[in-house]
């Protein structure tokens, strides 16, 4: 991922080629190329919302000791379309993680290629942002006016966050999901901007070509940025890399246990069964066993 401001400092832009990133994710969990297509782009899109262009330089990919110390981004696509819920959660240092309610959804358009805004259908697009010095987390909501996940993200910031935004997001799977390519950015006016620098950058973003095809040709960020601040010029750019990182627990996942109720602990600790609690963003999985279900009901060992 790179980021800078063009030379007169009134429009910000960020690139990102993310194909390792969603490979990873892909690895993680098995999914269809269309469930995979619409992760991948709101994976990316989380990132660029997240780490933006006054954000302190990313980690990296490095651990971070206190996650929770950290602005955070989520991204909650709620569609009517055969997808279910897409969910992406991103913080300020490029980490992030995501997950489909329906990983299986496959649907394509007539030359074969992914349909991602059928996939996702019309609903809402609700962003809930969070830093540690706020008591409460800002949330904000707008319509999902094409299923389009660039589309739907550029019209939360340009509304909700009243910051006149434009973001492309590309990713090409192999249908045998054996490779992937991914391409992103987010262009967005600053409050100095003049008419020109407006004017230049909007033909610049309408001139793109499609960012599946220069994820494709092996386009880097900066070859991005080159040609959505052409005419522009550019200050410094600042390189960081981002990481699909899940943030489960085996102590979060025995938490979520106490969500189904003393009564249906009680039976499984009747029938000293195991329990398998699986993270739906990185599908890893925790074993509990009878005696550790007993310790949530309070209840002395026999």
């Amino acid at each position: 991922m790179v980021r800078t401001i063009s030379e007169q400092g009134g429009i910000a832009v960020r690139t990102i080629i993310g194909s390792n990133l969603i490979a990873e994710a892909m690895n993680r969990r098995s999914m269809a190329p269309t469930a995979a297509n619409a992760l991948g782009r709101a994976l990316m899109g989380g990132v660029l919302v997240a780490v933006g262009p006054a954000s302190t330089d990313s980690a990296n990919g490095e651990e971070i000791d206190d996650v929770d110390a950290c602005e955070t981004v989520q991204l909650q696509f709620r569609g009517d379309g055969p997808l279910g819920n897409v969910v992406v959660i991103a913080n300020e240092f490029g980490h992030v993680r995501g997950t489909v309610e329906h990983p299986g959804v496959d649907l394509r358009l007539r030359d074969g290629t992914p349909d991602v805004a059928r996939a996702i259908g019309l609903g809402a697009l609700r962003v809930v942002r969070h830093r540690p010095e706020w008591r409460e987390p800002y949330s904000g909501a707008v319509p999902l006016i094409s299923g389009e996940i660039a589309t739907d993200i550029t019209l939360y910031l340009t509304e909700s966050e009243q910051t006149p935004s434009a973001m492309g997001l590309g990713v090409a799977v192999a249908d045998d999901e054996s490779a992937v390519v991914a391409a992103g950015f987010l262009v967005q006016i600053l409050p100095d901007a003049t008419d020109e620098e407006i004017s230049i950058v909007e033909q610049n973003v309408q001139a793109m070509p499609p960012l599946s095809q220069l994820a494709l040709s092996d386009s880097h960020c900066n070859e991005l940025i080159d040609m959505l601040l052409r005419g522009l010029g550019s200050r410094d750019r600042h390189t960081s890399y981002p990481v699909f990182r899940c943030t489960c627990t085996r102590a979060r996942a025995l938490r979520t246990m106490e969500l189904l109720g003393q009564a249906e602990l009680q039976q499984m600790v009747d029938a000293d069964v195991t329990q398998e609690v699986r993270c739906e963003f990185c599908s890893k999985a925790h074993d509990f066993t009878a005696v550790e279900i007993r310790e949530l009901l309070d209840m002395p060992p026999a």
